[in-house]
């Protein structure tokens, strides 16, 4: 089963100083039909305005990934983590028992345009953490590159939930085929670009719901960036 979500048929919010698109119900996008998948419970991309973001706030027991498409990202958090993260750093915070953050756009002329997307735990009450890796274009050009897993795996970010997240490039002939193992499933989100999933046409913004298949092919990208999601 291959379900796709429309960009086009997401919720939107438009604040001003902040555009932005919920794949899942979030805030005052509800959708009894759209609770997430599987573990997955948020996929949000931002376009944040120039100096502008959140304000301080709180959050526990959910793992937050920012993986920034274009601009600056600056983060600051109760746990003294603070730092500056731009395209090809994926940023993870782990909420645990509570901590509360801000996130502005670090610059003072440009957007930054961003994806917030939040896993739920496997176990509630951990003690809060921070993580954040830079992976270059070389790596994901053409192959799936895991940028979050359970035990690290491969230099990747430890998230606390049996969830494997990957990243990817593809344009032109490039082509990469990722297994589902038996009663697990996936979700891929298409960041920016055009690609086809198993021969089913995706551009920027779309996303599929999967289950029940063992075989995943991605390929037809132009200009494509992905992630996907391997999910309990």
């Amino acid at each position: 089963m291959m379900e796709l979500r429309k960009a086009a048929d997401r919720g939107h919010a438009q604040h001003g100083w902040l555009d932005s698109h919920h794949t899942f119900s979030f805030a005052q996008y509800y959708d009894q039909r759209q609770m997430g998948w599987s573990t997955l419970r948020v996929i949000n991309e931002d376009t944040v305005q120039a100096g502008e973001g959140f304000g301080t706030h709180g959050h526990r027991d959910m793992e937050i990934i920012s993986y920034v498409l274009e601009g600056a990202l600056e983060h600051k958090d109760s746990m003294g983590s603070g730092s500056v993260i731009r395209p090809g750093d994926v940023q993870l915070m782990s909420a645990g028992t509570g901590v509360h953050h801000s996130e502005f756009n670090h610059s003072r002329s440009e957007p930054v345009h961003f994806l917030q997307i939040w896993i739920t735990p496997k176990f509630s009450g951990i003690k809060p953490s921070y993580q954040e890796k830079r992976y270059e274009d070389a790596e994901k050009r053409g192959r799936l590159r895991l940028v979050a897993s359970p035990d690290g795996t491969d230099g990747s970010l430890s998230i606390a939930q049996d969830a494997r997240v990957y990243a990817a490039l593809l344009d032109g002939a490039e082509r990469i085929e990722h297994p589902v193992a038996p009663g697990r499933h996936a979700y891929l989100h298409v960041a920016r670009g055009e690609l086809t999933l198993n021969g089913l046409a995706l551009a920027a913004g779309d996303g599929v719901k999967i289950a029940g298949e063992s075989q995943l092919a991605l390929a037809g990208g132009r200009r494509a960036e992905v992630l996907l999601f391997d999910l309990a």
